[in-house]
């Protein structure tokens, strides 16, 4: 009877658990979850409770300092598509004229409409660097912008 009691205490832990963690997304207490599903099998095994409690935190815990960095690491989000274009390099292929704007070509040959941040002139065939994103238009800069601002 007792060891029936206890699955459906865990099986309550793990529901709350799982809550919880929808609501905060952090990845914490889903590790906590993961070790309490654990528990409901160890209790049908009728270990006492004071170990089925301690099992549940050593492992919670070390699933948490552990597993978790890992796991962060893997899922943080990284620049892709339009902003992984911010700090690359340009080609000016159509000069940038004040009241105009130019067009460049990125390292992977998309030829992009630009426009100079400073609004001063860029000849066709210079390069220049990314500093923003705009739309569809790159916000750019020659590189004696960035040796100078230094």
């Amino acid at each position: 009877m007792y060891n029936n009691i206890m699955m459906w205490i865990w099986l309550a832990v793990v529901i709350i658990c799982v809550v919880v963690e929808l609501l905060t997304t952090s990845l914490t207490t889903i590790w906590f979850a993961l070790s309490a599903i654990l528990m409901i099998f160890l209790s049908k095994i009728g270990l006492a409770l004071q170990w089925q409690i301690l099992i549940f935190l050593v492992l919670s815990f070390a699933l948490l300092f552990v597993t978790r960095p890992l796991v962060m690491k893997k899922i943080r989000p990284q620049n892709t598509n339009v902003n992984a274009l911010e700090g690359q390099e340009v080609l000016i292929v159509k000069a940038v004229e004040q009241f105009q704007k130019g067009e460049a070509k990125t390292k992977n040959g998309v030829v992009w409409t630009c426009e100079s941040e400073s609004g001063q002139n860029i000849s066709a065939g210079s390069t220049a660097i990314v500093t923003k994103v705009n739309g569809n238009t790159l916000i750019i800069k020659t590189k004696n912008e960035n040796k100078t601002g230094e």
